[in-house]
């Protein structure tokens, strides 16, 4: 079966939400490294643009949580390049907050971030992609806390196990033309990410992960060059887990410090 190169994205647009810094700059990089144009999104404009083999990614401000946005920021992609053919959608986050406490407000931006706005941008990247002939990809970029919630997060717990259902629903409704599936991320190691890392910089949290290390943002980014590529044509639905083999369990853990400790 004739592929070409699968990572040759030459002629294609990507945008990338969320795109200006820590994860989503690295996929915009990466992107850029193989050729695509890249369009990145953020409530404000960067300092520096993503930028890759002498070319940069173009900027477009919008709050994916307000649907008139996201409309508009896929069609501003489309009227500069002309076709749209990979969505990742990266923007997210939350900081912890105590569940029995947390305000209505909160809890409401957080779901608005990492699951209304993964779909609002997703329904209008599709509106283009369905007309084109190769179709497109769609990517949503989610976290191991929609498989194993930590306190703290149940806003967030929620709304990312919500990113990782819709992935599954859209990829039946869609298909074959758009293709959507789910990355699941572990910890990161991005500045924003810093104040987990705790005072040893990360060693305590990287003796749990049996990779030994704590993701980068270019894992996230390689793994979605995978998914938008030619190698993975017939992955439709999937959640590729990027997160180091997850953690040890804590009864091996406790084991362990227990032989050490004899």
């Amino acid at each position: 079966m004739e592929i070409g190169n699968p990572l040759d994205f030459t002629g294609r647009v990507v945008l990338v939400t969320g795109g200006t810094k820590g994860i989503g700059a690295a996929i915009a990089g990466a992107f850029l490294g193989a050729g695509a144009e890249v369009v990145v999104c953020g409530r404000n404009a960067p300092r520096e643009l993503p930028s890759a083999r002498g070319r940069e990614a173009v900027f477009v401000p919008a709050d994916v949580r307000d649907p008139a946005a996201a409309s508009f920021l896929v069609d501003a992609a489309v009227e500069r390049f002309g076709r749209l053919d990979v969505l990742a959608n990266n923007a997210g986050g939350s900081p912890d907050a105590d569940a029995a406490t947390v305000s209505p407000r909160f809890v409401e931006k957080i779901v608005a971030l990492n699951l209304l706005a993964p779909f609002y941008v997703a329904q209008a990247a599709h509106r283009v992609m369905s007309t084109q002939e190769d179709g497109g990809a769609v990517i949503n970029i989610g976290s191991v806390s929609a498989h194993d919630p930590q306190p703290g997060t149940a806003a967030y717990t929620a709304a990312k196990a919500g990113l990782l259902a819709l992935t599954r629903a859209l990829a039946l409704e869609w298909a074959p033309r758009v293709r959507v599936n789910h990355i699941t991320t572990g910890l990161i190691r991005t500045e924003s990410a810093a104040s987990v890392y705790g005072a040893d910089g990360g060693a305590s949290v990287a003796a749990v992960i049996p990779m030994e290390r704590m993701a980068v943002p270019g894992d996230v980014a390689r793994a979605c060059l995978f998914l938008a590529g030619g190698l993975s044509g017939y992955v439709n639905g999937a959640d590729l887990a990027v997160h180091g083999g997850g953690e040890f369990p804590a009864r091996f853990l406790a084991a362990k410090a227990g032989d050490a400790a004899g």
